[in-house]
C-alpha cells in the first residue's frame, strides 16, 4: 500500500536571534511547529535557537534537522523529501524570515511540487513586505532583485537601470545588501540616483532597534545618515 505523502510546511522565523517566537508568531504557526519532528533548515544553529524559542516540547537531540543551503541542488532537495513522500510532514526554516524568499528553500519547494507534495505557507515576519509597507511607495507594482553586483561600477549601472525602470513603469524596486556593505550601497545610491528619486532604508525590522527612513535622494544627502552593519532592506521609487 502506497503511503499518503506528508505536508511541507513553510515556517517563517523571527528576524532577530534575541526575539521570542512565542510573542512574534501567530498561534496557528506555533501550533504547527510544535508537532513536527522533521525540519529542513538553512542553518542548524539558528534553527535550534528558534525551535527552543518556540517552546518545542521535544529535546533538540530527538528532532531530525537536515541542512539545505545555497550550495545544495535538486538532487539533494529530492533526497530530503523522501521522508515526506513516505508520510512524514516536514517544516522548512530559513536563517531569518520567510523560507523560499531570498532563500535557497525555493528549490526545495519546487521539488515538492514536482513530487505532488502539498506545500503550506505559514504566517510570520517577511522583511521585504514589511519594508515595502513602511516605505510609502507603490505597493501595486514592485520587484525584488536580491543582491546587486558588488563592484562599484557594476553596482552603479544596476542602480541606474532600476531607477530608469521604476520611472518608466511606475515600479517600486526592492533589494538587499550584506550588512557590512550597507553604507557603501547608500553612498552609491546618493551618487547615482536623481535628486527627486525616493529611497527607503528599513533596518532591524521588528527589533527594538528598528529604523525606517523614507525620503527623496536630495533629502538623504543632507542627513549624513549611517545605516551601520545591521540587516536592511533598500526600497527605490522614481516617479
Amino acid at each position: 500500500m502506497t503511503a499518503t505523502p506528508g505536508v511541507l510546511h513553510l515556517i517563517p522565523i523571527t528576524l532577530g536571534d534575541d526575539q521570542n517566537a512565542l510573542t512574534m508568531l501567530p498561534a496557528s504557526t506555533l501550533a504547527t511547529v510544535v508537532v513536527l519532528d522533521y525540519f529542513v533548515v538553512e542553518n542548524e544553529k539558528s534553527a535550534r535557537r528558534f525551535l527552543k524559542s518556540a517552546a518545542h516540547p521535544r529535546p533538540m537531540r530527538e528532532l531530525d534537522i537536515e541542512r539545505f543551503n545555497k550550495d545544495d541542488n535538486e538532487a539533494r532537495a529530492t533526497q530530503l523529501l523522501q521522508p515526506v513522500l513516505q508520510g512524514r510532514s516536514a517544516g522548512v526554516l530559513s536563517e531569518a524570515g520567510c523560507p523560499a524568499i531570498a532563500d535557497p528553500g525555493a528549490l526545495l519547494v519546487a521539488a515538492a511540487h514536482r513530487c505532488h507534495i502539498r506545500v503550506v505557507p505559514h504566517v510570520g515576519p517577511a522583511s521585504l513586505l514589511l519594508a515595502l509597507m513602511a516605505s510609502g511607495f507603490n505597493g501595486q507594482q514592485f520587484a525584488f532583485h536580491g543582491y546587486l553586483p558588488v563592484p562599484r561600477d557594476q553596482c552603479g549601472k544596476a542602480l541606474q537601470a532600476l531607477e530608469d525602470a521604476s520611472r518608466a513603469n511606475d515600479v517600486t524596486q526592492i533589494f538587499i545588501e550584506t550588512p557590512y556593505r550597507n553604507d557603501a550601497m547608500l553612498a552609491t545610491l546618493l551618487e547615482i540616483c536623481r535628486p527627486e528619486t525616493r529611497l527607503c532604508v528599513a533596518s532591524d525590522l521588528t527589533l527594538a532597534t528598528e529604523a525606517v527612513h523614507s525620503m527623496a535622494i536630495s533629502e538623504w544627502k543632507s542627513t549624513n545618515h549611517v545605516v551601520g552593519r545591521r540587516p536592511s532592506v533598500f526600497v527605490l521609487y522614481a516617479r
